[in-house]
């Protein structure tokens, strides 16, 4: 379960009555599993695409104000895109489809390195010399012949 995304946050990206009509469950405990699996797929998505150059750990662990504000909304965006899809798929806003895969896409950005993300945290060099898909190295040095 993730505390970077709060029921709060969904306010400024989708309507309360359209979320709650969306979930149209008995009780709010099965709300909030749904919202929450939701949320995990979404940070899951997430990181496979940023953890090649981001410390995931310490951007989806940080809370309150201190969280990267474009990561939030891409993850909102993503995280309402799966619960639309457990309601009905092929009644799906424009708008949602176009929102996910705008965050798609720019998660493919930062993925290649033509995005950076400001203010998020990096990964130690040594770390990112692993992730790098430029890996050199050479044969050892043989003794020459005379």
């Amino acid at each position: 379960m993730s505390q970077f995304i709060t029921l709060e946050d969904y306010d400024a990206s989708i309507h309360r009555e359209i979320l709650d009509a969306l979930l149209r469950h008995d009780s709010p405990t099965e709300d909030s599993a749904i919202i929450e699996i939701c949320e995990d797929r979404a940070i899951d998505e997430m990181r496979s695409y940023m953890d090649k150059f981001y410390d995931c750990d310490a951007i989806f662990g940080a809370t309150g104000t201190e969280r990267n504000q474009l990561v939030l909304m891409m993850a909102l965006d993503i995280a309402i895109y799966h619960i639309f899809c457990q309601h009905n798929p092929y009644k799906m806003s424009e708008v949602r489809k176009d929102r996910y895969n705008r965050a798609i896409e720019w998660l493919k950005a930062v993925a290649a390195g033509k995005i950076t993300i400001a203010g998020a945290p990096r990964l130690p060099e040594e770390k990112l010399a692993q992730n790098s898909p430029w890996q050199i190295s050479s044969e050892e040095l043989r003794p020459t012949h005379l």
